[in-house]
């Protein structure tokens, strides 16, 4: 039965929450019309048993109540006329109340209409404009207070307009300012960036013109040395100058990569890899011995081909040769060593020196760990940028006893 009556009263409020304004007044007013009607009805019916009642306890008496010589007819017919003027007087009475009852409520619904209509008008115009509503055309004290939140409301409402309106003006106007200034801040990069491919453009026309004429003397002075050594003994001041002018040779023969490197085609020959390295330890010889150093080169007696570009194999081989013999501590031997590992053969430089702190940056461009030292810092990054290039292994192992650059080609027909 609860659940039955639930659900009556759910239907209901589904029902009754999208009820009009003027279905509810037709509603209203005909529930005060019915209840009237039922009243009248229950009063006329409640005069009418009395009438019965009366004319009953009227037979069984042997007087009359009224007048006791007036006939029974006659008394009916005066208890008739009371009923019917009873009966009137009970209907005119329910409707006068129902008149007034329906006047007071049209006229309290009439008030709470205009109070409704003032309220929709008001958030209506508020929603296009700003303006308040004036309480002193609100009837009841509820909707004044109501009146009073609402142009609070609006109030707050236009204050946070205002704000918003000068922070986005203030806004555009950053923005106006921050965009000119990035305009003029790209107007300058592109100003730079313009002058720094001049400055590189110059720089690479500067070292390709500055390595096309340092070959020539530099190929003059090896060639007076060894003219000089067939006719002459060499001494220590001329192996010194030997010894220089090979250092510049290897930097003249980086710098020559470097520049051509993207111009210039390196094609793949095949190469006996323990014979260009004998000719490469025999070239740098005289500079390892004015460093106080010797090599202890295993030759490897079974010829080892690769295929492989000449130039690029001569750049691993010397600037590996020639950092050794630059960060090898004095009086110690620099190990050089050809191996076969499966269809591998590495190359192994390995000597006594100070123990590189960190592996992989001693491979960039410019970096060097002891700042010391001479040099520009692009030997090993240019040897890794070659190795990647050509599919080249690198292991590099380094400690206080001893460091060990190894690289590992393919063989020839592996």
């Amino acid at each position: 039965m609860i659940a039955f009556l639930n659900k009556i009263h759910a239907y209901a409020l589904l029902k009754i929450s999208t009820i009009t304004i003027k279905q509810a007044n037709i509603f209203t007013t005909f529930f005060i019309f019915f209840f009237t009607i039922i009243f009248a009805y229950l009063l006329i019916i409640e005069n009418y048993h009395d009438y019965e009642r009366t004319l009953y306890e009227q037979q069984k008496s042997d007087a009359m109540v009224w007048n006791v010589n007036e006939s029974y007819e006659v008394h009916q017919k005066k208890l008739k006329a009371l009923l019917v003027k009873n009966t009137l007087a009970i209907a005119t009475l329910a409707f006068i109340l129902f008149a007034i009852m329906l006047g007071l409520y049209k006229i309290f619904n009439t008030l709470l209409q205009r109070d409704i209509q003032a309220f929709l008008d008001f958030f209506q115009a508020s929603a296009h404009h700003e303006q308040v509503l004036n309480p002193n055309v609100i009837f009841f004290k509820e909707f004044k207070t109501m009146v009073g939140y609402a142009n609070t409301m609006v109030d707050t409402i236009s204050e946070q307009k205002r704000d918003l309106k000068e922070l986005n003006m203030g806004l555009e106007e950053r923005i106006k300012k921050k965009t000119q200034a990035l305009v003029l801040i790209n107007e300058n990069l592109q100003k730079e960036k313009h002058f720094s491919e001049e400055i590189l453009s110059a720089q690479k026309e500067f070292l390709r013109y500055t390595v096309h004429e340092t070959n020539t003397p530099l190929s003059v002075i090896l060639t007076s040395i060894e003219l000089f050594v067939m006719k002459n003994k060499k001494d220590r001041q001329l192996s010194k100058i030997e010894a220089a002018a090979k250092n510049i040779f290897n930097i003249y023969d980086d710098l020559s990569y470097l520049v051509k490197k993207d111009q210039v085609q390196y094609p793949k020959t095949t190469l006996d890899l323990g014979l260009y390295l004998t000719s490469r330890v025999d070239f740098f010889g005289e500079v390892a011995e004015l460093s106080k150093l010797r090599f202890a080169h295993i030759a490897f007696m079974e010829s080892i081909y690769i295929y492989f570009n000449e130039t690029k194999l001569q750049r691993i081989i010397d600037n590996t040769i020639t950092n050794a013999i630059k960060y090898t501590l004095a009086n110690e031997p620099i190990y050089i060593e050809l191996k076969k590992v499966g269809t591998f053969v590495e190359l192994s430089v390995g000597s006594r020196s100070k123990e590189i702190k960190d592996t992989e940056k001693i491979f960039e461009a410019y970096y060097r760990e002891e700042q010391k030292r001479e040099g520009f810092g692009i030997g090993l990054r240019l040897v890794r940028t070659i190795c990647d290039e050509e599919d080249v292994t690198i292991l590099l192992n380094s400690t206080n006893e001893k460091t060990t650059f190894t690289y590992r080609f393919k063989m020839m027909g592996a």
